[in-house]
């Protein structure tokens, strides 16, 4: 059963995402709360990358979801191998045009639209180690915060920065 949307902390359009991979993240992001997980978008990773969509479920599992709109997309990204050393599993989420052996087998994979989304393959685990982990909850954690908090009060959010 879906969590509540408050669940799903999805960054509003910035103009770096296409409208094709916004309704990838939505859809993405419906599929992965109706297995547990809540979601942040665009969150900044410890090694300086930004993580289409990492999710959290109450286990404290982490998944990063790399999302591809285009063959073109895929193409010109080289910086997704840099994110499995904080996720315990690593996907790609993209439209059901693109053929799947595209993708690296050692990875998830995740067939999307706007409205929802299905497992095609699942993604290995590679078990995150506990100081890695308490880093990206506390980056999550403090990034949905900080999301939340800009809905609520859009003029005072500029005293703390994700």
């Amino acid at each position: 059963m879906p969590q509540s949307s408050l669940d799903i902390v999805i960054c509003p359009a910035d103009g770096r995402q296409s409208e094709t991979a916004r309704e990838i993240a939505r859809g993405t992001s419906r599929f992965l709360a109706s297995l547990g997980f809540s979601c942040v978008a665009e969150l900044p990773l410890p090694s300086g990358g930004r993580a289409d969509l990492v999710a959290m479920n109450p286990k404290g599992e982490i998944w990063i979801v790399e999302i591809k709109s285009s063959r073109a997309d895929l193409r010109a990204d080289g910086k997704w191998e840099s994110y499995r050393a904080h996720c315990d599993r690593l996907f790609f989420a993209f439209p059901s045009e693109l053929p799947c052996e595209l993708f690296p087998p050692e990875t998830g994979l995740i067939v999307a639209d706007g409205y929802g989304a299905f497992l095609h393959c699942e993604a290995p685990e590679h078990r995150l180690a506990a100081p890695t982990r308490k880093v990206m909850m506390i980056r999550f954690g403090l990034a949905a915060a900080g999301r939340m908090s800009r809905l609520i009060d859009p003029q005072g959010h500029g005293l703390i920065d994700e």
